[in-house]
């Protein structure tokens, strides 16, 4: 059973949208990824979305991802909400994986916008509807239109949201405007997907975030979230203000490769990548280095 929740805050308030560990090989490392999952919860993460962007869910098979959130589950699923990734711009290939996710004993879905393909609105609210309709499980949509090449108009949101399993929304649209607009009028839990992004998205509603920098600052981002709930702007602020460099870091290339090159330095599983991603250069590892040592990261 996953922990409690409340309709505010169905997965908690902070939650990491966790890497997928390879062995040297390659290959899917489930003991890493039990380790690390371990690590981030331990660390203050109500939840993990698994199978995400940042777990290089383009380059693995629908077996691994059923091994991976299994593997999860059986480490953390009594402590923390453990969404799956079950999100392409194949609708019933998205059905499948929500049914898989759904049997192995996932407690959400994480449904991203269909990429590549551009469909209009009304084909995104079906291919939502849709994988809503295919499983018992409650739904976050991703709105990534800087990846999926579409946003998900705030008229589509509202009618999505009339959806009983379709309870959040991850919103990496950049849009405070939007998000101010979608978050009154859907009544959707809204958790910022863009962490530069965290504190003025809280600021017109969120209730938390699904974070990459969560792999080395859950602590920091817990902080924050709970200092600005209890009223503590000031101090929200300052941790904000405190982990810039950290947020800038994380993204000066593709964050996974970050990531992963992170957690390396900290001596925590991650592995290889998967082509088409490469390892960062030299230069690009001790510009990292730079960037969480200014944000308080001990490496």
């Amino acid at each position: 059973m996953a922990p409690t929740s409340t309709p505010q805050t169905p997965f908690g308030r902070v939650l990491t949208a966790m890497v997928t560990p390879f062995t040297a090989d390659g290959a899917l490392d489930l003991d890493g990824a039990q380790r690390l999952a371990t690590h981030l919860v331990d660390a203050g993460n109500d939840g993990l979305v698994i199978n995400g962007t940042t777990g290089e869910s383009p380059t693995t098979s629908d077996a691994e991802k059923s091994d991976l959130v299994r593997a999860v589950l059986e480490a953390v699923g009594d402590r923390a909400h453990i969404l799956a990734g079950v999100g392409t711009n194949d609708t019933h290939h998205s059905i499948e994986l929500a049914r898989a996710a759904e049997r192995i004993g996932a407690h959400g879905l994480l449904v991203v916008t269909p990429y590549y393909n551009k469909p209009p609105q009304e084909g995104l609210y079906r291919h939502f509807r849709a994988i809503a309709d295919a499983a018992d499980l409650p739904v976050m949509l991703y709105d990534i239109p800087g990846r999926s090449g579409v946003p998900i108009d705030t008229e589509t949101i509202v009618r999505l949201a009339e959806h009983p399993r379709i309870v959040a929304n991850k919103d990496a649209k950049g849009d405070l405007g939007r998000a101010s607009w979608a978050i009154a009028r859907s009544g959707l839990a809204w958790y910022s997907g863009d962490d530069m992004l965290n504190l003025p998205l809280l600021s017109v509603g969120a209730v938390g975030f699904v974070s990459v920098v969560g792999h080395v600052v859950t602590p920091e981002l817990r902080s924050l979230v709970e200092a600005y709930a209890s009223g503590d702007v000031q101090k929200a602020t300052e941790i904000h203000q405190k982990l810039l460099p950290v947020f800038t870091g994380m993204f000066r290339t593709q964050g996974v490769m970050t990531t992963k090159a992170a957690l390396a330095l900290q001596g925590l599983p991650a592995g290889p990548l998967r082509a088409p991603m490469v390892e960062l250069s030299p230069e690009e590892t001790a510009q990292l280095k730079i960037d969480l040592a200014a944000g308080g990261v001990q490496l």
